[in-house]
This record gives C-alpha cells, sequence and structure tokens, in this order.
C-alpha cells in the first residue's frame, strides 16, 4: 500500500483570462508543461500518487499527454469535476456555467483521497522546496496547512490575479484567509479591488496562498458540510465559487483545528494570461542551465529524480 502522500492537481479551470488550454501547453526546453515540474518536484520531495483533477471535455487529450509519463515512479489518477457533481438534495441552476470551484474539486476527489494530501494548481509554479515544506509537514500528521508566498512575488505585470490573503498569528498560525479574486498594481501600490470597486490596499511582503495546501482526509467531510453551506447561501449567484481559502477559514473560526503557514523561499511565477508565457519560458530555462531541472525532464526513469 502507498503510504506516501498524494498530490491533487487542480487541472479543470476554463482558463478564460488565458484564452486557451494553458494545463497542456509547452513551457519547457522539450515541450513539458507546468505541471510536470510539479510533478518532478513532487516525486522528489516524496510524493507518491498523482490525481489529475480535469473536465469530461478535454480528459482524452490530457490523458493522452499525462497518463504513461509518470506511472512507473507514482500512481495516476484521473476525476472529472462537473457541475452536476453535487451533494444530495441540490441541482445546478439554470444559468451557471462557471465551475463551482476549488474546493468542490476537492471534494469530487475526495473517494480517491485516502491518507494525507496536498492540493496545487495546474497552470502555477511552484519550486522544489515549496513540495518538500509541504511533504515534511503531511509526515508529522499534523492536520492541515499552507505554504505561504510573499504577495509581491506573485503578481502578474498583465493584469489582476486571484490570491488567498492570510493573517497568522505569531506562531505561525493561520487566524484567517480571504480570496481576493482581483489584485493588482497600481499607481497607489498593490490594491484588491472587491466587488463594490472598493480599493483595499496590499503590502507586498503580505503572506498570500497559491492553493498548495495540505489535508489530514480526516477534513474531508467539512469539504462537504461547507460546500452544502456555500450551495444553499450562493447558488443562485452564477458568478460564485466554493474557493479553497473558504474552507480553511471556516476550519480555523469554527475551531475545527490549526492551520500552519509553511513560509517558502521559492518565488512562484505562473500564467494567468498569454503575455504570461515568455517570463515562464525564460524562467524555466533559467532553472534549466541552473542545473535545477535536466534540459529533457523525462529523458531518464523517474526513478533518478530521488
Amino acid at each position: 500500500m502507498n503510504d506516501k502522500p498524494t498530490l491533487l492537481v487542480l487541472a479543470a479551470g476554463m482558463a478564460t483570462r488565458y484564452g486557451s488550454l494553458k494545463q497542456l501547453e509547452a513551457f519547457g526546453p522539450n515541450g513539458e508543461t507546468i505541471i510536470e515540474y510539479s510533478i518532478y518536484d513532487a516525486i522528489k520531495a516524496g510524493f507518491g500518487k498523482v490525481v489529475f483533477i480535469i473536465r469530461q471535455s478535454i480528459e482524452k487529450e490530457f490523458r493522452a499527454a499525462m497518463q504513461d509519463k509518470f506511472s512507473q515512479t507514482v500512481e495516476v489518477d484521473f476525476v472529472l469535476q462537473e457541475l452536476d457533481l453535487l451533494p444530495d438534495g441540490f441541482t445546478v441552476p439554470e444559468n451557471r456555467v462557471k465551475p463551482w470551484g476549488t474546493a468542490h474539486a476537492v471534494w469530487v476527489a475526495s473517494s480517491k483521497l485516502t491518507g494525507p494530501f496536498a492540493v496545487i494548481n495546474g497552470d502555477d509554479f511552484y519550486g522544489y522546496e515549496s513540495f518538500r515544506i509541504m511533504a515534511d509537514f503531511l509526515k508529522t500528521g499534523q492536520k492541515c496547512g499552507l505554504v505561504g508566498y510573499l504577495l509581491a512575488n506573485t503578481l502578474s505585470e498583465h493584469g489582476a490575479v486571484s490570491r488567498g490573503i492570510c493573517e497568522v498569528d505569531a506562531g505561525g498560525n493561520l487566524i484567517s484567509i480571504t480570496e481576493q479574486t482581483h489584485i493588482e498594481r497600481t499607481a497607489n501600490g498593490i490594491m484588491a479591488i472587491t466587488p463594490t470597486q472598493e480599493q483595499v490596499p496590499l503590502a507586498q511582503d503580505q503572506m498570500v496562498s497559491m492553493n498548495l495546501m495540505g489535508f489530514s482526509p480526516d477534513l474531508l467531510p467539512y469539504f462537504e458540510q461547507y460546500l452544502k453551506e456555500f450551495l444553499q447561501q450562493s447558488a443562485q449567484n452564477p458568478k460564485a465559487e466554493f474557493f479553497l481559502p473558504l474552507v480553511l477559514d471556516k476550519l480555523v473560526k469554527d475551531g475545527v483545528t490549526r492551520v500552519k503557514l509553511l513560509p517558502t523561499p521559492e518565488k512562484w511565477f505562473g500564467v494567468t494570461y498569454p503575455e504570461d508565457k515568455p517570463v515562464a519560458v525564460e524562467a524555466l530555462r533559467e532553472l534549466v542551465r541552473a542545473g535545477v531541472y535536466p534540459e529533457n525532464l523525462w529523458a531518464r526513469n523517474t526513478e533518478t529524480i530521488r
């Protein structure tokens, strides 16, 4: 039985800001996707299983690209996140097109998550140290943690981004986390623009979540509980999403568990907009030139990663 933690990769997003299927787009020197660098780092850090959350509309293409690359080293599985996958008693509103969100994806994958697991976005580069920090955390048996990045290191120069704004106590435990869906640099500094167009100033060294979070499987029932509450309150709002930060915030405020913030020295990069691609491509080239990654990520058997 595999007793290593599982990596849950969120790859069902519609990429509306990017404009194409960035989950499978080539960024590395031999056509590697950003997801592949995350898998490479996760294997090296000690993860033993990868579960991809995808949509039925991209399933064939995604399986063809990913199915066999890592299967000799890690277990690989796939879960389909669709709008009509809801708890009993709930149905999809007629005007709903947008996916239900990142925490809904975890709920959908619950049956595949029998041990400690971490969640990542499929279009974000996290860096090896971030995966090592999370793998080590999960091995301690603690219930919940998230890897924190400096806000200034997670912005796009080409438009607004979504980030989980973290408030922590002196011991590094989460007090609150709030998903801000529109953060950008302005002439007056970094601002979060609220749905009511209020501008909330944010510090460059503000700690934020990039959805690299780790959980004990015994927290999964709370995903269903909070999903039901979300649907009761917000299902008729076509833009409302059940975000992972909402779950963490409720776990803390309901007194279910402590959530540890785990700072990482890594610098994030990702692809929210098409203009972000050249930056990501060059960043990966620099890492290859520095010897952090081989030029062809999968040229050798992945057992040599360890």
